[in-house]
C-alpha cells in the first residue's frame, strides 16, 4: 500500500500541475449525483452535522456541502486543488476546513462524521475495499455515505474513466464491502453528464447511499 518516496513525488507533482491553473478543471458545481439527493442532507444540516469530502480535489463538493449547512472536512491529495477549494469557498461567503493528505497513508478520523461523500476515486480493486472500510469506519453509527464512481463498462467508452477495469468498479463488489452497513441505495447504470469534463456524454456509474449501523 505505501509508495516508495520517488513514486510518490511524481504523483504528488503530477497532480499539483494538473490543478495549477486558475480555471477549475472539474466547475464549480457539485456532482449532479450529490445535488440530486440534497434532500437528504436536510436533517444533517439542521443538527449541524459534520461532512468529509473525500479527494475533494478543488472543492466543488465540499464547498456545496457547506453551503447546505454542513461543517465540512475537504481532502484532498494536491495543496493546489485545496487552495483553490478555499478560495471558491471564500468566494461564495463559506468556510470549510481543509487537509492535504494521501487517502491510503492518511490517519482517518474514526466515527466523526454524519456524512462522507466521495466521487471518481478509481484505485485498484484492492485499494477500493480499503477506501470503503475507512470510509464506512469514519462515520459515525447512523451515519450517511454517498458515493459514485465509474463502473466496469466505462472502460469502452472514451469520455473519461480509468483504461485499467482493476480500477473500475461494479455494484456486485461493491455490495460485497460494505459490511456493517445499511444500503439504502445502489445501483449500476449510464448517466448522461450534466457538468464535470465531458457534459452531455455518457458514462456508466455505480451509485450508491448507504448508512453506517454500528
Amino acid at each position: 500500500m505505501n509508495k516508495q518516496p520517488s513514486e510518490k513525488r511524481s504523483k504528488q507533482q503530477s497532480w499539483e500541475e494538473r490543478y495549477a491553473g486558475k480555471d477549475y478543471l472539474f466547475g464549480t458545481e457539485p456532482n449532479d449525483f450529490l445535488a440530486e439527493e440534497a434532500a437528504r442532507l436536510v436533517p444533517l444540516a439542521q443538527n449541524h452535522g459534520h461532512a468529509l469530502a473525500v479527494a475533494d480535489g478543488e472543492g466543488r463538493n465540499g464547498v456545496w456541502l457547506a453551503g447546505q449547512g454542513l461543517d465540512v472536512l475537504s481532502v484532498d491529495f494536491s495543496a493546489n486543488a485545496l487552495a483553490k477549494a478555499r478560495a471558491l469557498a471564500a468566494e461564495r461567503g463559506l468556510s470549510i476546513k481543509t487537509e492535504q493528505a494521501d487517502l491510503f497513508a492518511w490517519d482517518w478520523p474514526r466515527a466523526a462524521f454524519d456524512l462522507v461523500a466521495a466521487f471518481f476515486i478509481q484505485p485498484g480493486a484492492a485499494q477500493q475495499r480499503i477506501l470503503f472500510a475507512a470510509m464506512l469506519a469514519a462515520l459515525k453509527p447512523g451515519g450517511m455515505l454517498i458515493f459514485e464512481a465509474h463502473a466496469k463498462a466505462q472502460a469502452a467508452s472514451e469520455f473519461g474513466g480509468p483504461d485499467d477495469p482493476d480500477h473500475l468498479y461494479s455494484a456486485a463488489m461493491v455490495r460485497q464491502v460494505l459490511e456493517g452497513a445499511e444500503i439504502v441505495m445502489l445501483e449500476e447504470k449510464t448517466i448522461i453528464r450534466r457538468g464535470g469534463r465531458h457534459p452531455g456524454k455518457p458514462a456508466a456509474v455505480v451509485r450508491l447511499i448507504a448508512r453506517r449501523l454500528i
